[in-house]
């Protein structure tokens, strides 16, 4: 196991940047999730970890160790990839004892150690199989068998389970996660997919266009976003946003809507801002916002209530059942209200 640093590490494709001075503390230990949109630059940075693209500028470290110009199979860290990268000619357990023969293992060691991975992830009555007679889930649970048995001090994960379906990769989140609590190896994990992160991280690193938008716990990230961003992404469903302008003690929302100004909120008469509510923190009571009712989405264990608040779409999860129809009018009191700049998305309050 090691801790994994990168200090300003930067990367460019010619002229053109891609990755802006990111500096990420990784502790011994840790399961460190990078997360943002498409093209943020979160893959990038894990292959740059990996060896497998090469930095413009900074350091990266593993244990210590500054690896800048050290070939990817010296540092001593295992892949995982998206599409598995299985050997379709080989079997199971020739797919996951292979980099140890090729780093001369002796064969009764190797024996143990892809038995003792493949009963870790259940793969005992499987070792004799060939990929294309495996389902995605068990492919995935073959390509992290073959990253355990190198005992590597770090785990890279470049979203491993986008290709599975939606139950299958619940289940295997709690997998991965199970995993790691047994072994305890450092892991670095790469996904656009914001419940990935927030339920399996020990840290969250949330990236955008290049940069480090925060840095902290998944539910630090949820409570007390930096910017809108941040709160944009983080939380399912996401966030709610109305821009408002502030009128003396209230907020207004236009079309006749106001809220009462935020405690702490510290802002000229006449200053613009953007509002931020999550769909769980909108209660409907007797008064308060007024909205327009859109489509009413029931779950079971929940209700979904999209509408239109001030001219803007605003979704609102509920616990209880209604049978609201659109166009109906509905008020909710928000629970707790966040505010940005309207310029530059940094958290006013």
């Amino acid at each position: 196991m090691a801790a994994v640093t990168l200090k300003d590490v930067r990367k460019a494709f010619g002229a053109t940047e891609v990755v802006h001075g990111v500096g990420i503390s990784i502790q011994d230990g840790e399961f460190c999730v990078l997360v943002g949109p498409s093209g943020c630059g979160k893959s990038t940075l894990l292959r740059m970890i990996a060896g497998l693209e090469e930095i413009t500028a900074g350091e990266i470290a593993i244990g210590g160790r500054v690896v800048n110009d050290i070939a990817p199979k010296e540092r001593d860290i295992a892949m995982v990839f998206q599409n598995y990268a299985l050997y379709p000619h080989m079997t199971v357990f020739d797919n996951m004892g292979f980099s140890l023969k090729l780093a001369g293992v002796a064969r009764q060691e190797m024996h143990k150690r892809v038995s003792d991975a493949a009963g870790i992830l259940g793969l005992d009555e499987l070792l004799q199989r060939y990929p294309r007679q495996l389902s995605g889930g068990q492919r995935q649970r073959v390509a992290m068998g073959r990253a355990i048995v190198r005992k590597p001090q770090v785990f890279l994960f470049d979203e491993p389970l986008s290709n599975l379906d939606a139950k299958l990769r619940v289940a295997m989140r709690t997998e991965i996660k199970e995993l790691h609590q047994r072994l305890r190896t450092t892991a670095v994990y790469v996904t656009h997919d914001q419940i990935e992160a927030m339920t399996m991280a020990d840290k969250i690193v949330v990236m955008n266009a290049g940069n480090v938008e925060q840095i902290g716990t998944p539910l630090d990230l949820y409570d007390n976003p930096a910017n809108q961003f941040v709160a944009g992404f983080i939380g399912s469903p996401a966030m709610n946003f109305v821009p408002g302008r502030v009128n003396g003690d209230i907020i207004d929302l236009g079309q006749g809507v106001s809220l009462p100004s935020i405690p702490g909120l510290k802002l000229q008469s006449g200053a613009e801002l953007v509002l931020g509510v999550r769909p769980e923190h909108l209660a409907v009571s007797d008064g308060g916002l007024r909205a327009e009712v859109v489509v009413v989405e029931p779950t079971g264990a929940d209700t979904q209530i999209f509408c239109k608040l001030a001219g803007h779409d605003i979704n609102a999860v509920v616990r209880e059942r209604h049978a609201f129809r659109p166009g109906e009018a509905v008020h909710f009191k928000p629970q707790l209200v966040y505010a940005f700049d309207s310029a530059s998305g940094a958290r006013l309050a």
